[in-house]
């Protein structure tokens, strides 16, 4: 955990012995239940802290979380949003997926680390969207599931509210997605503010922040139903 501990530290972030702890319970868990259902491809410790725990942890040294509300759009086992909650209690956060197993794991893990200020949701991005207080309704979205830019923009930015940002986190070889989706970002409210690259500690895996801030709000008539979003996608 020590690498973990100074890895968070260079990001801005000192963990308490209570967040290292809270850690510890999600490693475990996570190994646990990954026996019975496919939540992550690694299951080292050590892999797990650096590739999926301070991965996630990146966003804090972009951006201030501190008493913010962010959404984490296709959350799987819970990246890069629980993690972020663990480090920054402060934040409000909601963990979506549309796997209603997903998100049962992740709602029994909150429960066993004791968290508050945090939902877990199963439902589709598309349609969460027109729910009470949810549209237009963060300060940041994020995303680390695999879809092309032009279509994570149109399932993210409608939750952001102008002044808000949508943080992708993508490969550093993602030059020609960005300029895929730059028409698009701009139809949505949205408009590409600079690329963050980092290392991730002890590896020379290098991964990118997307900064997509939210100048203006979206179209009611975004987000449309998933298939024509695959069939169709803005750009």
């Amino acid at each position: 955990m020590q690498l973990f501990k100074q890895g968070a530290e260079a990001m801005g972030l000192a963990l308490t012995e209570a967040a290292l702890a809270q850690f510890e319970q999600y490693w475990a868990y996570l190994v646990e239940r990954n026996q019975v259902m496919n939540l992550t491809a690694i299951t080292d410790r050590d892999e797990i802290a650096v590739k999926h725990f301070l991965d996630s942890l990146a966003l804090a040294s972009v951006v201030d979380l501190e008493h913010k509300r962010l959404i984490d759009i296709g959350t799987g086992a819970g990246f890069p949003g629980l993690p972020l909650k663990i480090a920054i209690p402060s934040l409000e956060v909601t963990l979506l997926d549309g796997h209603n197993k997903r998100v049962t794991f992740l709602a029994e893990l909150c429960d066993q680390l004791g968290l508050e200020g945090i939902q877990c949701v199963h439902a589709r991005a598309e349609e969460r969207v027109a729910a009470p207080d949810e549209r237009e309704g963060y300060d940041y979205a994020t995303s680390r599931a695999v879809a092309r830019l032009n279509i994570l923009a149109e399932l993210c930015l409608p939750y952001v509210k102008p002044g808000g940002a949508f943080l992708s986190m993508k490969a550093v070889d993602s030059d020609e997605e960005i300029g895929e989706a730059e028409a698009a970002i701009k139809l949505l409210g949205g408009e590409i503010r600079g690329f963050h690259d980092y290392t991730l500690p002890g590896t020379d895996i290098r991964r990118r922040i997307v900064e997509i801030r939210k100048i203006a709000p979206t179209p009611e008539k975004y987000p449309r139903r998933f298939a024509r979003i695959q069939r169709e996608p803005l750009g």
